[in-house]
């Protein structure tokens, strides 16, 4: 057992020296990591299988990885349905990890952290998991605009621009 729990850490460690190296020849994932809970692996998830930032709109972003609600209007009726979950399920699944940390305990303080727990506060148990989705899918948004301007994360942008 101890040597299968070896062989295992040898092999996670090798895989971690892939994805900093995938940081060598993308320069945008060092960028991307700058994002408090955003890491070496979500960064290359995100860049990798988009190609280019220039591909779509910062604000499609989150629509093209499933974390828009899906819609079906009718007349004067439309009711709030679950996300679409089209696009890569990996991504999606590690950008909800990403802002699960920005919303916890541990997060650092930010504008989106901020936003994602005046989200959560009202709603109950099922507002907190749409104000992690929520804030998953202004995640994606941001990290879109940061690849497409090359800029660092602001953790709040209101300030700088006010200061500038």
């Amino acid at each position: 057992m101890a040597q299968q729990i070896a062989l295992l850490n040898a092999q996670i460690e090798g895989m971690d020296k892939q994805v900093e190296k995938l940081a060598d020849k993308y320069p945008e994932i060092r960028r991307l990591r700058t994002v408090p809970g955003v890491g070496p692996i979500v960064a290359a998830a995100y860049v990798l299988p988009l190609d280019r930032p220039g591909a779509a709109s910062n604000r499609a972003a989150g629509a093209f990885l499933g974390l828009r609600p899906a819609q079906s209007q009718s007349g004067d009726a439309d009711p709030q349905r679950r996300i679409s979950k089209t696009g890569d399920r990996c991504l999606r699944s590690l950008l909800v990890q990403s802002a699960q940390y920005i919303r916890g305990r541990l997060g650092p303080d930010s504008e989106l952290r901020r936003w994602g727990l005046k989200l959560a506060a009202s709603g109950g148990q099922r507002g907190k998991k749409r104000a992690i989705v929520a804030v998953a899918r202004k995640l994606a948004v941001i990290l879109h605009r940061m690849w497409r301007n090359g800029q660092r994360f602001p953790p709040f942008p209101q300030a700088a621009r006010a200061a500038a």
